[in-house]
């Protein structure tokens, strides 16, 4: 019988989704990282425990580099218990927290050492931060980012709070100055208003609580203007730019134009713009309620097929929460309505329930939500089975079929749209750094710099 408390430990499956290929294989990690990967059948040393996985399959530790935990400040909302709980129940080994809803946000060295000693104790998972830009920041952007954020994210709108006010275009162009300088990308949020009044008045014909009320007051415009102005920024400063929660198709175009340029332009989408669609929202549902909004069932095909083809390049879960109360549910007003879904434990399943019916592999999954949020935040050690990265690793079912309850989910308020949907793929145990996810002994740490070893 071999040594249950050896520090080598051999994962044999006939699904082990490596960088290449998916196929059999043994992975076997020491410690924090892996150590060697081999073939399915390979001969082990005695001092080896050996984890018999069959046909449960073997995935990179998912990288969701597109979370709001809101700590400190709205712990109401979110925090770093419930939101690092929720994503290992998801296998996600590695968030990268936004910069806002917290309170201080994340636009200064000083918030920044705020937000790192409000983790102390509590993180499950390993835990990145993005940095803010508001414009009455810019300045201090480089020392933020040799203070440990793995880049910096301004909105072209009002974000919902007073504490991050919008950036115009001579801001952005002075950030994106000073994050080339250091190395660093520009995250956006590409919705550029061109109207006065852009919510329609609720009344005849526009009624609060109906969707296409709330669908027409951010037009698809809207992101297509941010986007064209991030690309020329992106051309006249070199500064890698990110395109955060993609919603309009129509800006596709521009994008993949910007990317044969040889642009240093990225994009993400999200898993409500991929698997849910305007025609389908009840009136007063405000669960259903981003911004960007979710939009037409033609859109979203395009959203699906640019996916394939590689100008989407990722998908994060933008996993927004409030307090129920936010939300309106009582008078169902979507202008009234805090902007944000829930989906963080949710997010391969809802991918692959429908990637998979569309023909796609495990392969392009995990493309999509471990190697390239990995790559964008500069995490050179996670997103992958490879010799050397850390063994952060999710062990999942892929064929076992559920339907979402509120009682499955351990973020902090129960509410997504998501309830009540049947998904496939379920996550079985998930590894961080060589060891199971313990929720009563948290092992999580903060990710401080980009293409750093977090041993």
């Amino acid at each position: 019988m071999k040594d249950q408390s050896s520090k080598r430990v051999a994962y044999r499956s006939r699904r082990v989704a490596l960088p290449s290929e998916m196929g059999p294989a043994t992975v076997v990690t020491e410690g924090p990282r892996i150590v060697e990967v081999l073939a399915y059948d390979a001969d082990l040393d005695e001092d080896v425990r050996v984890e018999a996985l069959g046909d449960l399959a073997l995935l990179p530790g998912l990288v969701d580099s597109h979370v709001h935990i809101n700590e400190p400040g709205r712990t109401e909302w979110e925090g770093f218990v419930t939101a690092t709980r929720a994503a290992a129940a998801g296998g996600v080994t590695t968030v990268v927290d936004m910069p806002l809803n917290c309170l201080p946000v994340t636009t200064t060295v000083e918030a920044l050492e705020t937000k790192l000693d409000s983790t102390a104790g509590k993180l499950a998972i390993d835990v990145g931060y993005w940095g803010g830009v508001v414009p009455d920041a810019v300045e201090g952007l480089p020392a933020l980012v040799r203070a440990g954020v793995l880049g910096c994210k301004a909105f072209l709108c009002d974000s919902g709070i007073p504490e991050f006010p919008e950036s115009d275009e001579a801001t952005l162009r002075l950030a994106m100055q000073k994050l080339v300088a250091v190395g660093a990308p520009l995250l956006a949020h590409a919705e550029l208003c061109d109207e006065v009044h852009p919510v329609p008045a609720a009344g005849e014909g526009a009624p609060p609580n109906a969707y296409t009320t709330y669908l027409r007051s951010r037009p698809a415009r809207w992101e297509v203007g941010a986007i064209e102005l991030l690309i020329r920024l992106c051309r006249e400063t070199g500064c890698a730019v990110h395109i955060v929660h993609l919603s309009a198709a129509d800006a596709l175009p521009a994008i993949a134009a910007a990317k044969a340029e040889g642009l240093p332009l990225t994009v993400e989408t999200c898993p409500h713009y991929l698997l849910l669609a305007a025609e389908s929202i009840p009136d007063g549902a405000t669960a259903y309620k981003c911004a960007p909004p979710i939009r037409e069932e033609a859109n979203r095909e395009r959203l699906w097929r640019a996916l394939e083809d590689g100008t989407i390049d990722l998908v994060t879960t933008d996993h927004s929460p409030c307090t129920p109360a936010l939300k309106k549910q009582e008078t169902g007003d979507f202008i009234a309505a805090w902007g944000g879904i829930s989906s963080l434990q949710l997010g391969w399943p809802l991918i692959w329930s429908e990637a998979e019916r569309r023909g796609f592999e495990l392969k392009d999954l995990v493309r999509w939500m471990s190697e390239a949020p990995a790559r964008l935040a500069g995490l050179s050690n996670k997103g992958a089975i490879a010799v050397g990265s850390d063994a952060d690793l999710a062990i999942c079912d892929l064929e076992e079929e559920w339907v979402v309850t509120p009682d499955d989910l351990k973020f902090r308020h129960k509410l997504s749209p998501y309830i009540g949907r049947r998904l496939r793929g379920a996550t079985r145990r998930t590894i961080l750094r060589g060891a199971e996810v313990d929720e009563e002994a948290p092992r999580g740490r903060p990710l401080l710099g980009r293409s750093t070893e977090h041993a």
